[in-house]
């Protein structure tokens, strides 16, 4: 059932993760970014939009976000609204990213998150019965995609020990000009640095980041249909998009349930237990 090669496992110890190209099909690509253009023709966002945009409405910011653990909900880019409050450009060029449950949802995010390809990988890594805890459509717009800061996987989903890997699969080319991915080579060696809590008050990083050297990274690019497979405490980062090229890409993040525990201060809080990819 394995799907690494020794060089890739090795290769992704060492360095803390690996490229797989051409992982996706054409088709499996062309079917999620049809079914997510579908989703977001048909959200309506008049109702949701001061969720976004409003800085006092923290609770009902926190509890969208809290309860899209288990459903399809919708994050715009900070800087897609002015000062009036309005969108400055048609929702579909707005939106930073679509999250967290579209792979068990939606049939075709679904088909790909649980296909066997995905569980011959997450088995070639030792996993004993995994689950996918959070999935996301991520847009990185045009012009307005915003930087995500350098953070590790295991800050967001803490498993003890930790077990969290991330599937950040290229639905378009992803490169220096529209904001791919960046990384230190082998920085999951360090351990974990920090920890994204939620507590009766919201969400919280439990101390601030650490600095790092720019030179450091290195950048991830890669064809559309790619795969980066990131270890749980790489150093991983992506710039704001300032070109005219979007860089959509369908990420999921797996942790493992057996000989391992939940964090319960994790973000995320189910009611429903996720079913795993396999029991190995």
């Amino acid at each position: 059932m394995a799907m690494l090669s020794s060089e890739q496992l090795q290769f992704f110890n060492s360095q803390g993760y690996i490229v797989m190209d051409s992982f996706a099909s054409g088709d499996e690509i062309e079917s999620m970014m049809k079914r997510m253009q579908q989703l977001v023709d048909e959200f309506d966002y008049s109702s949701t939009a001061s969720i976004f945009s409003t800085k006092n409405q923290q609770q009902l910011t926190d509890d969208y976000f809290f309860d899209s653990e288990e459903r399809i909900s919708f994050f715009f880019e900070e800087k897609a609204f002015g000062d009036d409050g309005k969108l400055k450009q048609p929702k579909q060029l707005s939106l930073n990213k679509v999250g967290h449950a579209l792979h068990e949802i939606e049939p075709a995010f679904k088909n790909f998150s649980s296909s066997e390809k995905i569980s011959r990988l997450m088995y070639s890594l030792g996993y004993k019965r995994p689950v996918v805890m959070q999935s996301m459509y991520i847009f990185k717009q045009p012009g307005i995609g915003g930087e995500v800061v350098p953070h590790q996987d295991n800050s967001f989903l803490y498993t003890e020990p930790q077990t969290c890997t991330g599937l950040w699969l290229a639905l378009e080319d992803a490169n220096t000009l529209n904001g791919c991915l960046w990384a230190i080579p082998g920085s999951h060696k360090n351990g974990l640095v920090r920890r994204f809590l939620r507590d009766e008050n919201g969400v919280k990083f439990d101390r601030p980041s650490p600095s790092y050297d720019k030179k450091d990274f290195v950048p991830i690019e890669v064809k559309a249909g790619s795969l980066v497979v990131i270890h749980g405490d790489l150093i991983h980062q992506s710039f704001e998009n300032k070109s005219p090229k979007s860089r959509h890409a369908y990420t999921l993040h797996v942790v493992d349930t057996i000989g391992c525990k939940w964090a319960p201060e994790n973000w995320i809080r189910r009611k429903v237990e996720p079913e795993p990819l396999f029991v190995g």
